[in-house]
This record gives structure tokens, C-alpha cells and sequence, in this order.
């Protein structure tokens, strides 16, 4: 069975009362195909290019229409979701289909009424008992690689360089340039790499995606699947030998000096484990992975150096030495900051019991990563504290993003689960106390 219906620029109101298959053919563009199955599977085809499967309950009202813009609306009968598919005026097929990418099929946010347990979200603790007792029989060698030394002192150095000419000579552009990139690059990091790729608290479509690789690739802190491997490490065998960046061998070494020697063969063993079949599966990555030095060169050097010049007049010196050098060194050592300070100073009103601390400043320059405590009781949630505004900024972004339709499926952690931890392992009256501080 079949019918057939030509789209104007008015409201038609079509119910489907046992239809199975309707076509829809729009001004001589290609065909766009509904097909229906006892109202609770409906198949949308995009001009052979892209296909959607949404399930509904009661499928009951199909409406279509246009001003200048069309529209199709598919309403269950409980009225409990809502979907909404806009195109561009009917212009060209490929512009249309890529538009048709960014609308989300579930604006929603997912309560979590219980602690997550998958592997790359949930400490080990019966494995990270075992392994602290293994490493206090031997203590871990360390063995410096000097390369990583030398670099690292040759960076450090054009960035003093940098901080000189960024106070002293350069423009105030110049300075919110700066400000600018350290902001993204960090994003990049905390929005795409941690809350995104490592924890999965959240979902991005193809264009979010695509714009959080490249503005991590502004950070230069490892293509983000190393990044992910390492952090999901981090959590599940936090401060043991498996731990990349354990605050057990001292908090220099949790800031920086994980960096400057070899992996301990723990750390090796331990991560081969981890299933990261999940990044090697998205494109995005694995683009980013494959290309990963050009596209470091161009967003975290090239082009920081070449904007202000080419902009407003800033010199190439003053401009390579503070946009590239002095704002590359400052987001490390503010992403540092979070293996390090937030596990050192600051409060624990979640979890006494954990080494991670929440901490105020580390919120401020890592755009909203220094609720440690929280993120380390409750690493699905996306927010990775309970602070908003200027003290998660990264919360902002991903909240735009949902706004624009790009993220969708946000976890969040039910409020009773936040009270009953607290009860039982942290402290409520320290948590009050922590919010009302900060506003």
C-alpha cells in the first residue's frame, strides 16, 4: 500500500491510520520515505544518505509544514516526547542532509540513581589495595627520559620569555588572544577528551565532535585516545603503580615528572586491560590520531602565532613567544594542576576516603575541572562538580552545545544519591558549606 502527497507551503495534518508506507516528494528533490510498522517503528531516509530508527509508543499524528523552513513533527500519544526535525529551505540536498545531522533526536539529561560500575568509571578497590601493598615490596625504578627533560626546560624557558613580553610589550589583543586560546584549548581538553571521550557522560554529534578534536588539539597534551587510555587508568587504579600520574610517588611527580620518566610496566600491563575499542571506533579520533602532529602545528602554533600578526600588528616574536609558548605551558600546568592540587589541598565533603579534593583555584584555570572530590565519587556525571557558571566553564559549553542540538543524553547524579554519599562517606554539612561559598 502506498500514497502519495505533494508538500506546500502550508499545514497538512496526516493521520496514519493503518498506512504502512508513505512517500513524500519535495518540489522534484529526492524522495524522502517514512515507512511505518504497526505505528511503533518509523525509519526516516535522507536522500540515500543518512538513515535515523526512531521508536515511539502510540504513534498517532504525523504533521508537515512550511514557512519557508519545514517541519516534521512526530508526537506520541502521552505527549512524553517530542521530536523536531527542521531543514533548511529546500536548497540543496547535501546541505540539507548535513543540517539534518546537528538536530538531536532526544534533547535529554539521564539521572543516576546508583554509582557506575563499568571499568573505565569505577575504582578497582580490591585491585588498588593489592597493588599498593605490591609497590611498598618494591619500590618503582625510575628512569629519566632526557629528551622529555630538555624539552620541557626549553619550553619553560620561552614561556618565562613570553610572560615578560605578555606583561611588558604586548598589545592588549594580544592578551585576550591569549586568554582566548588557553580557554579552548583547555575546553578541548576537559569537554572533549575527559567528559566526553574518557568518561562518556555525555554524547556529541559529529560537528561537536569535530570542534572539540580540533580545539583540543590547541592543548598539544597527546592525541586524545593516549589521553582517554591513560586517564581511564587514572581512575580505575587511582594512586598505584597503574596510576599514570599516582600521587604516591610525590606531587611533583603527579604534576609534571610523570612525564619526564618511563612508564612504570604496571601502568603498561594494567592499561592493555582497558577495552578503548570505543574511541578506536569513532572517525573523529581517529583522524585527529593519524594527523595529529599537522594539526598540532597549525592550531597550537601556527595559527596563535599568525592572527595577532596579521590582525592587529602584534610582531612575530612577541606574538610566537606569548600566544604560542607562555599560553601552551600555562594550560599544562593548569591541567597539572588537577593530578596534583586537587589531590592535596581542598575539601572532601563526598568522599573522605579518597585522595581527590575539590579546590577553588584549579576550578578557575582549568575551566571548571577542580570539583576533583566530586568527579572521583561520581566520574559519570558531566557536570564533574556542582559548581556553575565562571567555575565550569566547560559545563557551559556542553550546555550550549545540548541548546544547539549537538550534545544530547547529559548523566547527571541524582540529588538523594549526592546526600546518601555524603551521609555515609564525606560530609553534608562541609558540602553546604563549600556551595554556599562559592555562591
Amino acid at each position: 500500500m502506498g500514497s502519495y502527497f505533494r508538500i506546500i507551503p502550508s499545514l497538512d495534518r496526516l493521520r496514519t491510520f493503518g498506512l504502512r508506507t508513505l512517500r513524500l516528494r519535495t518540489f522534484g528533490l529526492p524522495t524522502l520515505r517514512l515507512r511505518t510498522s504497526g505505528f511503533r517503528t518509523l525509519r526516516l531516509r535522507i536522500f540515500g544518505l543518512w538513515t535515523l530508527r526512531l521508536r515511539t509508543s502510540g504513534f498517532r499524528i504525523l504533521r508537515l509544514g512550511t514557512l519557508r523552513l519545514w517541519t516534521l513533527r512526530l508526537r506520541t500519544v502521552s505527549d512524553l516526547a517530542t521530536f523536531h526535525f527542521l531543514s533548511l529551505p529546500l536548497i540543496h540536498p547535501s546541505l540539507t542532509s548535513l543540517f539534518f545531522q546537528i538536530i538531536p533526536s532526544q534533547m535529554t539529561q539521564i539521572k543516576v540513581d546508583a554509582l557506575i560500575t563499568k571499568q573505565f568509571l569505577a575504582a578497582d578497590l580490591s585491585e588498588i589495595r593489592a597493588m599498593q601493598e605490591e609497590s611498598k615490596k618494591h619500590a618503582p625504578r625510575t628512569e629519566i627520559v632526557w629528551r622529555n627533560v630538555f624539552l620541557f626546560i626549553a619550553l619553560h624557558i620561552g614561556a618565562l620569555i613570553g610572560l615578560y613580553q605578555l606583561v611588558f610589550q604586548a598589545k592588549w589583543a594580544t592578551l585576550a588572544w591569549v586568554f582566548l586560546l588557553h580557554t579552548l584549548g583547555s575546553m578541548g581538553v576537559t569537554g572533549g577528551a575527559h567528559r566526553l571521550w574518557a568518561h562518556r557522560s555525555y554524547k556529541a554529534r559529529f560537528p561537536m565532535r569535530v570542534f572539540l578534536m580540533l580545539i583540543n588539539s590547541i592543548a598539544f597534551q597527546n592525541d586524545i585516545i593516549e589521553w582517554a587510555r591513560d586517564h581511564r587508568c587514572h581512575h580505575k587504579w587511582t594512586d598505584t603503580d597503574a596510576d599514570p600520574h599516582s600521587t604516591n610517588r610525590g606531587m611533583f611527580f603527579a604534576h609534571m615528572g610523570w612525564l619526564l620518566v618511563k612508564k612504570h610496566e604496571q601502568l603498561k600491563v594494567q592499561g592493555a586491560k582497558l577495552d578503548l575499542s570505543d574511541l578506536y571506533a569513532d572517525p573523529v579520533l581517529m583522524f585527529q590520531r593519524k594527523n595529529y602532529l599537522p594539526l598540532v602545528g597549525i592550531f597550537c602554533f601556527a595559527l596563535p602565532t599568525f592572527i595577532p600578526v596579521a590582525f592587529w600588528g602584534e610582531s612575530a616574536f612577541i606574538s610566537f613567544y606569548t600566544a604560542a609558548l607562555f599560553r601552551y605551558c600555562f594550560t599544562l600546568h593548569a591541567t597539572w594542576c588537577i593530578n596534583s592540587v586537587s589531590h592535596w589541598i581542598g575539601w572532601q565533603p563526598y568522599d573522605h576516603q579518597a585522595s581527590s579534593v575539590d579546590n577553588l583555584w584549579t576550578s578557575v584555570a582549568a575551566v571548571g575541572e577542580g570539583g576533583h572530590n566530586y568527579h572521583h565519587t561520581f566520574p559519570q556525571d558531566y557536570r564533574t562538580s556542582e559548581h556553575a557558571g565562571f567555575l565550569n566553564w566547560t559545563r557551559v559549553l556542553i550546555d550550549t552545545g545540548a541548546a544547539l542540538g549537538l550534545v544530547y543524553d547529559r548523566k547527571t547524579t541524582a540529588e538523594e544519591v549526592i546526600q546518601r554519599q555524603c551521609k555515609n562517606y564525606g560530609c553534608e554539612a562541609e558540602r553546604v558549606k563549600m556551595l554556599q561559598k562559592l555562591g
